[in-house]
């Protein structure tokens, strides 16, 4: 909860604090949920974006993977949000699910399955809608990023 309402600063240190591997230069925005039960079965790469009240889940109880051991429990991850991700506001992400490098989920969609890298989904569930040709990052210009999107 302190992590959801905190200052942007300090909430990626919280949520690491709480077993979230996270990368550098990270965002993320208020009201964001990551996994509450398991935690440490999410990772977060490099310079991604969680848009504001996102939920991110490793865990759904019918869907729980049987570990063989308690060393493949521990190094077990459900959700990969890779480098270079923008996830939009309102999105959920369920387990089992990876999001490739420099994707974008848009708006409120539900991610599913695994998005490949360099791809724009939208909807729910989320399907793609186009090929980047760069990653939307805080400091790429619109214009830009649009005139190198490719409709799919």
């Amino acid at each position: 909860m302190a992590a959801r309402l905190s200052p942007m600063g300090l909430r990626v240190p919280i949520h690491r604090l709480r077993g979230v591997a996270i990368g550098e230069r990270v965002r993320i925005a208020t009201d964001v949920i990551l996994e509450t039960a398991y935690p440490e079965w999410i990772s977060i790469g490099n310079d991604v974006q969680l848009g504001v009240r996102t939920i991110v889940l490793a865990d759904i109880h019918a869907l729980r993977p049987q570990f063989s051991s308690a060393e493949e429990q521990q190094n077990y991850i459900s959700v990969r949000i890779e480098d270079d991700v923008n996830i939009g506001p309102g999105c959920i992400v369920l387990p089992h699910v990876t999001i490739g490098r420099g994707s974008v989920v848009t708006a409120g969609s539900v991610v599913t399955r695994a998005v490949p890298p360099m791809t724009m989904v939208r909807g729910n569930p989320a399907e793609p809608v186009a090929r980047l040709g760069i990653p939307l990052s805080g400091d790429t210009k619109m214009k830009e990023f649009m005139r190198a999107l490719k409709p799919v």
